[in-house]
């Protein structure tokens, strides 16, 4: 009797007892069950820079403008035991309005990076990494003032690398290494008069002399929308915090063909910095510079005969981009 009544007191206290109710809760609600830590990272970015200058009988002289960027950044990581998966969605669309011009476009770019990675242990940071990038543009690109004729278009180009490498990723220090001996680059220019030009380094069109009219030309062979490479490439990711809410970002891509003048690279660096004032404010100063052999500058001729205006390939060159500006951003989940 004395252990019978023993035991009923005893379950009388954990009957009474919170923690053992919120027990008897969790078994009969399963919504109430904690969830397991989940193995993805989410980030959301939204933002849009915006610049202003107005003059109103300003002795000095100046054009009024106003400019506009609309940037997104959004991420997915997914990171279990020895595997990891990270993708990267970047846009960026960006216009100018001056007094007496029409609107013009300042930026243009759409990037999805997908890395795969997976590591002997834990401790190790290099990844046995297979890595996809993909890059084009949303609408088409002018030589201004000429609007007449479109020097890039969406799709034209657009660029896809895929290959396999090493990768060296240390969290702490926010910053990864990527070199892939094979990676295969495609150039993609999904628009036959540009094709037909030879643009972005693809098979020109092959002409021959039209024997019933000298000044003109007749096409044999249309030119082609995609060129291959095989080649090594090289990238690079870093940002640190050198100052309190002050952020320097670095993002650089070294690519060489094995088969196409090996040891010319094409380069893609952009470096930015950004000052933070608070979670919706922020300033930021970038330089993007590009060198591609394979993207010639375009030079606008005129015919002295008909005054026609075409365009001509003027050689590679180096290619900079200076964004200064200030702005909101939004983080979501």
């Amino acid at each position: 009797m004395k252990l019978l009544r023993s035991t009923l007191l005893l379950l009388l206290l954990l009957c009474t007892s919170k923690n053992f109710a919120q027990i008897i809760q969790t078994t009969l609600d399963p919504n109430q069950i904690p969830k397991p830590p989940s193995n993805w990272t989410k980030k959301n970015q939204l933002g849009f820079d915006i610049s202003e200058i107005a003059f109103v009988n300003w002795s000095a002289g100046g054009t009024s403008s106003i400019s506009g960027l609309f940037k997104g950044e959004f991420g997915r990581t997914f990171i279990k035991g020895n595997h990891k998966w990270v993708n990267e969605l970047i846009v960026k669309y960006g216009l100018n309005k001056q007094d007496g011009t029409e609107l013009r476009k300042t930026d243009d770019a759409l990037l999805i990076n997908s890395t795969y990675g997976f590591r002997k242990d834990t401790i190790s940071n290099w990844y046995y990494s297979a890595k996809f990038n993909f890059n084009t543009q949303f609408t088409n690109g002018y030589n201004y003032p000429n609007r007449d004729i479109a020097i890039s278009k969406p799709f034209a180009p657009a660029y896809v690398f895929l290959g396999a490498g090493a990768e060296n990723s240390n969290k702490k220090k926010n910053r990864t290494f990527y070199f892939s001996p094979i990676t295969l680059k495609t150039t993609l220019v999904l628009d036959q008069y540009l094709a037909n030009q030879g643009s972005f380094g693809v098979k020109k069109a092959v002409y021959a002399p039209d024997p019933l009219d000298p000044n003109n030309q007749i096409l044999i062979e249309e030119g082609q929308k995609v060129k291959a490479e095989f080649g090594i490439l090289f990238t690079a990711y870093m940002k640190s915090e050198i100052y309190k809410n002050v952020f320097y970002e670095n993002r650089l891509s070294l690519y060489t063909d094995y088969l196409n003048r090996f040891g010319n690279v094409d380069v893609d660096y952009d470096t930015r910095l950004d000052l933070v004032v608070n979670a919706y404010v922020k300033a930021n100063i970038g330089v993007h510079l590009v060198y591609d052999d394979d993207i010639k500058t375009k030079k606008d001729v005129v015919d002295p005969v008909t005054g026609s205006t075409s365009q001509v390939n003027d050689g590679p060159r180096a290619q900079l981009r200076q964004v200064l500006g200030v702005g909101l951003v939004y983080a979501f989940q």
